[in-house]
């Protein structure tokens, strides 16, 4: 594991409310991580899921029509 310092995570949705990456904040910076496991940082966020040390919310409710 890389020892980045992982604060937050949630999912991130295209239209048709498939998730397709996680915004996460990293060492204070905030990224769009994608759902890639060759992407070390997605690794590292799986990892401590895993280890039940970060949680990743779920995406944000679309805005409804009308509202």
């Amino acid at each position: 594991m890389n020892e980045h310092n992982i604060t937050s995570a949630q999912y991130q949705q295209d239209d048709f409310n498939n998730n397709v990456s996680i915004w996460a904040t990293i060492n204070g910076v905030e990224m769009c991580v994608p759902l890639d496991p060759a992407n070390t940082d997605y690794a590292e966020i799986m990892e401590l899921v895993e280890a039940g040390e970060l949680t990743i919310e779920p995406a944000d409710e679309p805005p409804t029509e009308g509202a």
